[in-house]
């Protein structure tokens, strides 16, 4: 990867040494094993870093081509792979998606506890391609227990879990069985409505989701090492991942599939990707470049820029427990849309997303700029993309 002078495209080297020690003493006092940067303006890489260890045991330091998990940063990959297909006439954005998954045609909303265990109610409308790739399907995750839907949720991975993970068809024939949390459209609910989309792409497409991800996507980009799995023989490059604890970092395996040497059987597009900083940086700047990168065009520049406009009503703002209704959501990202009232330094327009383990990434169209930082922290609880942001923004000159 090459790496340009930073002044040739409008940033400070004295302002971007300030990065190193503020992020590094989440290293130096043990909050955070290492962690990868990248900074990217008009085109071109000028700024990459990686610090601290992937391995603490072993002592191995975090280098630029580390392999680290992204979690849900897959879901912006799963949301333009579909909408590639979107683009093929494949289907349209208020397609039922019963039309492609039949186990969804009789799906209820749950409506309070009875006698017998929960009620439900029928559904108001049906969920569509939309509500998928909007978060306001009415689906659910599990991560906690805010709602029956996700106490459902949980239940239902730890049943999977004892029994053996299922593939992703059965996966999605198991959450068709659950009620969903609201009516489709009215709530944003962070799901696992981007695995059901992995699913309608196996569906539309007739491949397994690895095999058109790894065709479509990132075989073209060049993202060599992006995939469900590490590839063989390269199973060293991958990061350990640690969690918090009261006596400090200890080892962490996260959900399924765990280690990432191996194929999974359950291909997950909304959280089961591993990849690279360089890898990423391919797939972002293709997004900023409207669909295309080296010669190579995956979506229209009309289709990048709708994806990245906020899809919400203003009565579902702020969404997803936000304080102020400054940022909002498109297909697939959380996009500004006022900088102050988000209370997050960048231009009006910009988009991002973020992972489990604490990565997260960003593209300003109006400023030119890709940024990305990757740590491997298990539900990173330090404001390490914030604090980014800021080191990033405060080192443009122009």
């Amino acid at each position: 990867m090459d790496i340009a002078r930073p002044e040739v495209a409008g940033l400070i080297p004295e302002r971007l040494r300030r990065i190193r020690p503020a992020l590094h003493r989440y290293i130096d006092d043990g909050r955070v094993a290492g962690m990868i940067i990248l900074i990217a303006r008009h085109g071109r890489v000028v700024h990459a870093e990686a610090y601290g260890e992937m391995d603490i045991e072993a002592h191995r330091p975090m280098e630029m081509d580390t392999i680290v998990r992204i979690y849900s940063m897959s879901k912006p990959i799963t949301s333009v792979a579909a909408m590639m297909l979107h683009e093929e006439g494949r289907f349209l954005l208020n397609d039922p998606v019963a039309g492609f998954l039949p186990a969804f045609r009789d799906v209820e909303v749950y409506a309070g506890d009875g006698p017998e265990g929960p009620r439900t109610v029928p559904l108001d409308r049906p969920i569509t391609m939309h509500h998928l790739l909007t978060h306001t399907a009415g689906l659910a995750y599990g991560l906690d227990r805010s709602t029956p839907a996700d106490v459902m949720y949980q239940e239902l991975s730890e049943s999977l879990r004892e029994s053996g993970p299922p593939d992703l068809a059965g996966w999605i024939e198991e959450i068709a069985r659950l009620p969903l949390a609201f009516q489709p459209g009215t709530v944003w609910k962070y799901s696992v409505a981007t695995d059901v989309l992995g699913r309608v792409i196996e569906v539309i497409s007739g491949q397994p989701l690895d095999v058109f991800l790894r065709e479509r996507v990132f075989g073209p980009l060049g993202m060599d090492d992006t995939g469900f799995c590490v590839r063989e023989g390269e199973a060293g490059r991958l990061s350990a991942m640690y969690a918090p604890s009261e006596d400090g970092l200890v080892r962490a395996y996260g959900p399924p599939p765990g280690d990432y040497t191996v194929p999974p059987r359950l291909f997950s597009g909304g959280g089961g990707l591993v990849s690279t900083a360089a890898d990423y940086w391919r797939f972002a700047q293709m997004l900023l470049n409207g669909g295309t990168l080296d010669g190579v065009r995956l979506l229209g520049p009309q289709t990048v820029a709708f994806m990245t406009r906020n899809h919400l009503r203003p009565d579902m703002l702020p969404f997803g427990g936000r304080e102020a209704a400054g940022a909002g959501f498109g297909l697939g990202f959380e996009v500004i849309l006022d900088p102050a009232l988000a209370r997050c330094l960048g231009s009006a327009g910009c988009y991002s997303w973020s992972g489990l383990a604490g990565t997260h990434f960003w593209v300003d169209p109006q400023e030119g700029l890709v940024a990305l930082i990757m740590p491997q922290v298990l539900a990173c609880p330090y404001p390490l993309g914030p604090l980014f942001r800021t080191l990033v923004y405060q080192a443009l000159d122009c």
